[in-house]
């Protein structure tokens, strides 16, 4: 068999943002691919534009120039409407500070992004159920966000991330938030998603320790890939 086609393929991009007058350059020519089944870390210091990197290749963000191809579809060829639509199939999201919402359960929590699916409620809850056993928190499913530690809320975004099957996981300092301890178990937890499921994940991190997880690491420089 020969090498498998990159998931994901960034050609020259570019983005820049306007601040008054002023036009602020973010991103500049960035190029390079992401293989199927690759744990990549995206590293840099502050407003180096590892987010807005991230949230391009997401689909949450529009670039100025260039292409994101993932799975074999131009992103940036497509309508509002049809990026939601791509989004809510083939991306799952892992955020620093967890967005879970307060008044649902953490199986609630776990079915939203199946609400946009044409699974029954009881095929949605079967799905909600087995992922959040696959993150270790099955005895926790009635519980509330509030009523959970910081390290398990981050277990559901997790379960909540992945329960839709997505092409790629992009997650957002998803240890930012954490201690030492609950960090370590959320990285373990990540690191076995991609090795066990061979999810494909793409992590913003500051973490030098979170960053070692990752098969590979890029880092950017005043919006240049180094």
């Amino acid at each position: 068999m020969g090498p498998k086609e990159p998931i994901a393929r960034i050609l020259s991009l570019n983005k820049s943002y306007r601040r008054g007058s002023q036009q602020i350059r973010v991103l500049e020519e960035i190029s390079f691919e992401i293989a199927e089944g690759e744990f990549l870390a995206l590293m840099g210091p502050s407003g180096s534009g590892k987010t807005t990197l991230l949230n391009l290749i997401a689909g949450i963000d529009r670039a100025d120039s260039g292409a994101i191809l993932v799975g074999g579809v131009d992103i940036t060829s497509l309508s509002e409407n049809e990026l939601a639509g791509w989004r809510a199939l083939n991306v799952g999201f892992i955020f620093q500070f967890y967005n879970l919402i307060p008044v649902l359960t953490a199986i609630e929590n776990v079915e939203l992004p199946l609400l946009l699916t044409g699974l029954s409620k009881k095929e949605r809850m079967e799905h909600a159920r087995a992922v959040l056993d696959l993150v270790g928190l099955s005895e926790r499913i009635a519980h509330y966000p509030g009523q959970l530690s910081g390290g398990q809320q981050q277990r559901v975004a997790i379960a909540r991330a992945v329960v839709t099957d997505p092409v790629i996981l992009v997650a957002d300092e998803p240890t930012g938030d954490l201690d030492r301890v609950s960090a370590q178990e959320v990285l373990s937890l990540m690191e076995n998603l991609n090795r066990q499921l061979g999810k494909t994940i793409i992590m913003v991190t500051h973490d030098p320790r979170a960053a070692a997880k990752a098969h590979a690491v890029r880092t950017l420089e005043k919006g240049v890939l180094t």
